[in-house]
């Protein structure tokens, strides 16, 4: 599991977090799956998302991006919350 202290998540630029997510989900999905292609894929996938959101860095600032990127964030937890749960009730049944 990555995880970044709060301060140095804070330094990195929304771009930088975006691709450090991609990558991490990547990696979860790759091992869980046993799949080092995936991982490998995924890797690419962050890489290039990293550079796009890097060439349109000043849209971060735009209401309809902002809005755009809280909906994702939304759904990454509703996401991380299932998953939490499903296993939860897995473990108790």
């Amino acid at each position: 599991m990555i995880t970044i202290p709060q301060q140095e998540s804070d330094k990195r630029s929304p771009a930088d977090q975006f691709g450090e997510l991609i990558r991490a989900f990547g990696n979860a999905i790759s091992e869980i799956f046993n799949d080092p292609e995936l991982k490998e894929k995924t890797r690419e996938f962050g890489d290039s998302a990293v550079e796009s959101a890097r060439a349109l860095g000043s849209r971060f600032k735009d209401e309809d991006v902002k809005q755009k990127f809280d909906q994702f964030g939304k759904a990454a937890e509703e996401f991380g919350r299932s998953v939490q749960e499903y296993f939860k009730k897995k473990e108790g049944s």
